[in-house]
């Protein structure tokens, strides 16, 4: 009955069609065949409320809007939950009743107003305080899905029994973290890049991927340069003494940036079987783009090569011209470059994965069809990281829309599920 995710509620349009519904019903609480179908309209309404929002609104005028709609959101709920008194609802959410709903938005609201007190530490408190009521609201981790809240751009690393996750801009400021100890279960720890060097324009850092090199931890992320006549997106470096931060730039320029090649994006971080270093990432816009790797030095934060190597242009149907978010990884002799393809703002965004000689190249065999695409659960997956447990096994970590709630402003959540890279091509399993 439900597929994959289960609304929040409704934003925009659907948010007045719910509104409305409710409204009939509280003024005839009798009518009870009316009620069964607001809930049907409800339950198949699959645009993750402020959740869904979230993100995109902690640094833009979208904000206060949202911030009353989930206002307006929990009086509707609490209205409801009026009608609902003595009424048999046998499945009502299927098991997910109001209260958890109720729990969910109220966080949301908690940490919008935080938001806005300019209290960050706060409202990542806030959100973690609710993140089971909304994941449970949100479907469970039946498709891999761990944390109901904006977190795009993934990149997961352990540390010891723990890990961290690390993501494009939101809640917790520049670079946000998550932490967690079973994969399952996660908590925002803050921000992971309080402060930007002077180079960059603010609110517009992305993609990170961090490692720990040496004694040190070294977060990779994209930016844009500030000032007149910048604009260009560039790769910076930072580093911290441990996996929390805060992680510290202190540079004068960019790490890369190939202006020529309408900019550098989405770094990761590789390292060979015999510990060297090496910056994956992608160059160019759409019809151009390109996967650049090089050898850094020991320290991480420069180059130690000669120059950058193509890895992968895009020559599939599917990719629409597009290859990025490279994450490139070996085992077994063999090295795999995952990436991402076609439109991010779309369910057309897919996974795929290529063939590589080494760390320089050169990559073939790129799957003529993605190895993660949009499903029932799922909708425009994408900005894969892979990385092992304290098992070794690997996991492949990747954000993704909730069907039918597509497309900015709505959030991309947080997945993981396994990822058997055994044989000669690599198998996506299940979440647990």
């Amino acid at each position: 009955m439900f597929g994959g995710a289960v609304i929040l509620v409704a934003l925009g349009t659907m948010v007045a069609a719910v509104a409305t519904d409710l409204q009939a019903h509280a003024r005839d609480r009798h009518e009870h065949s009316d009620l069964i179908v607001a809930h049907k309209k409800l339950s198949k309404s699959r645009s993750s409320l402020a959740v869904a929002t979230f993100v995109k609104a902690v640094a833009t005028h979208h904000r206060d809007d949202l911030q009353a709609t989930v206002a307006s959101t929990l009086s509707q709920v609490a209205t409801t939950q009026q009608v609902l008194l003595g009424v048999d609802t046998n499945a009502f959410f299927q098991g997910v009743d109001i209260g958890t709903l109720q729990t969910c938005l109220g966080g949301v609201r908690s940490s919008y107003q935080q938001i806005a007190g300019h209290n960050n530490g706060q409202a990542a408190q806030d959100i973690s305080a609710v993140s089971a009521a909304c994941k449970t609201v949100a479907g469970g981790t039946s498709a891999g899905l761990v944390y109901p809240f904006d977190f795009p751009d993934p990149d997961v690393i352990l540390v010891g029994s723990t890990y961290f996750a690390y993501a494009t801009n939101s809640v917790a400021g520049n670079i946000q973290i998550i932490e967690s100890t079973d994969l399952t279960h996660w908590s925002a720890v803050g921000n992971a890049l309080p402060s930007l060097p002077s180079w960059a324009a603010p609110d517009a850092t992305w993609a990170p991927a961090v490692a720990q090199i040496g004694g040190s931890f070294v977060l990779y992320y994209a930016a844009v340069v500030a000032g007149p006549g910048g604009g260009e997106e560039c790769i910076s470096a930072a580093s911290a003494s441990q996996p929390q931060g805060p992680f510290t730039d202190t540079s004068s320029a960019p790490l890369e940036c190939q202006p020529s090649l309408s900019g550098s994006i989405d770094p990761s971080l590789f390292f060979d079987v015999n510990g060297t270093p090496y910056l994956v990432w992608r160059s160019g816009a759409a019809g151009a783009a390109t996967i650049w790797s090089e050898q850094l030095n020991p320290a991480g934060t420069g180059f130690a090569g000669s120059g950058p190597s193509q890895l992968l242009v895009p020559t599939q149907r599917w990719e629409a011209g597009v290859v990025e978010a490279p994450d490139l990884v070996t085992t077994g002799g063999r090295y795999f470059l995952f990436y991402s393809g076609n439109n991010w703002n779309s369910a057309n965004y897919a996974v795929g994965v290529a063939d590589c000689s080494g760390p320089l190249g050169p990559c073939g065999n790129p799957t003529s069809q993605p190895l993660l695409a949009s499903g029932p659960s799922v909708a425009g997956p994408g900005g894969e990281s892979v990385f092992t447990d304290t098992s070794g096994s690997f996991w492949m970590a990747f954000h993704a829309w909730v069907p039918g709630a597509v497309g900015y402003p709505h959030s991309r959540d947080l997945y993981i599920r396994r990822l058997d890279l055994s044989g000669n091509t690599p198998v996506l399993g299940s979440a647990g």
